[in-house]
């Protein structure tokens, strides 16, 4: 990291400090951006730069000290799980990691039965898995907050995260236009939806007609743009999509759990929408590249290797040149899913009181 970013982040960090007021999150869940005002979001991407500044001074903030916290993940992850456990570990508080073998939610005891005991032991409740009624009913039933690390539907710690990497990089959110390519019916073309016009942002989502979001969720994002200043646009056209654009954003053509013979597909339809260096040069010189990761940029991992072989291809939704390129601010964004979420879980089990 340059000497001038830090210097950039360290005076941010102190804005949001000196900015922030406590507001009161003690108890909420965090299950989608939906269910937050934009006040209460901003109030989290506020809470996050100011931890996230205390780590960086070496500030200790284990305010959290003697409680614990589950974290059950039915689908596995290196930035989720590592984010939680981190962060949770920064705070003072012990986690408990239940993989896809470690629990026997919904196989021998039900979600709401799996919900009250382990609220008996924990603190707080961590779920990233499959179905969004999941996570809904987790957290209906625990009487502690609940945390949703990715279900098909939403990704909410990812959009903090997201937005912060953005804040940081430009100094503000509203008016920027952020452009998703790729399947936008997910979690993650749901929830840029929502922050962004939430937020006062212009999302686009760049694909094919058949991977645009769910049209009652867009009618939705359209009220909250027009409350915030910001847009929704739904086009098949690249170059249209993506000009001046500030954030060009994309994910993985096939998540977990969808059936292989869905590549051949995904690659059909979406290799026009494939992040390039064209892209990036018709989107402006300012624009920053982001990717939730994993990403296939190379053929360096065993799924890229194999699926490189099965349909000669050295690379997917993004070009390594990309990928490496000084636009490319991953590796920030990868970094932020700790502070943001360290700020979800500070905000939800109760920020100390300021003296």
């Amino acid at each position: 990291m340059d000497k001038i970013r830090k210097q950039r982040l360290r005076a941010q960090g102190r804005k949001a400090s000196e900015k922030r007021s406590i507001m009161d999150l003690k108890g909420r869940d965090f299950l989608k951006l939906l269910d937050f005002t934009p006040e209460e979001i901003e109030y989290l991407l506020d809470l996050a730069a100011d931890l996230k500044d205390k780590k960086k001074k070496g500030i200790p903030v284990d305010t959290l000290r003697g409680k614990n916290v589950a974290l059950i993940f039915e689908k596995t992850s290196t930035r989720t799980r590592c984010a939680f456990e981190v962060a949770a570990h920064d705070l003072g508080m012990g986690t408990t990691y239940l993989d896809p073998t470690g629990s026997q939610i919904g196989k021998k005891e039900s979600i709401a039965d799996t919900a009250r005991v382990l609220a008996g032991m924990f603190e707080g409740i961590e779920y990233r898995g499959f179905g969004q009624d999941i996570v809904e009913e987790l957290a209906k039933y625990a009487g502690i907050p609940v945390w949703n690390g990715l279900t098909n539907e939403y990704h909410p710690t990812q959009m903090l995260a997201d937005m912060l990497t953005i804040r940081e990089h430009f100094g503000d959110l509203k008016g920027r236009k952020l452009v998703y390519m790729g399947d936008a019916r997910y979690n993650m073309g749901n929830s840029l939806m929502i922050a962004c016009t939430k937020l006062g942002m212009h999302f686009v989502a760049c694909t094919t007609e058949r991977y645009f979001p769910n049209a009652e969720l867009v009618a939705l994002c359209e009220k909250y743009a027009q409350a915030s200043g910001g847009s929704v646009t739904l086009t098949e056209d690249v170059e249209v999509g993506t000009k001046d654009a500030d954030v060009i954003y994309t994910d993985v053509w096939v998540s977990m759990g969808e059936p292989d013979e869905i590549w051949e597909e995904r690659i059909r339809d979406l290799t026009p929408y494939k992040v390039t260096a064209q892209v990036m040069k018709n989107a402006g010189e300012k624009a920053i590249f982001l990717h939730c990761l994993p990403a296939f940029h190379d053929l360096k991992t065993k799924i890229g290797k194999e699926m490189g072989e099965r349909f000669n291809l050295t690379d997917m939704e993004v070009t390594d040149e990309v990928f490496e390129s000084a636009q490319s601010k991953v590796f920030d964004e990868a970094e932020n899913r700790m502070h943001t979420i360290k700020a979800v879980m500070v905000a939800t089990l109760g920020e100390p009181e300021k003296e």
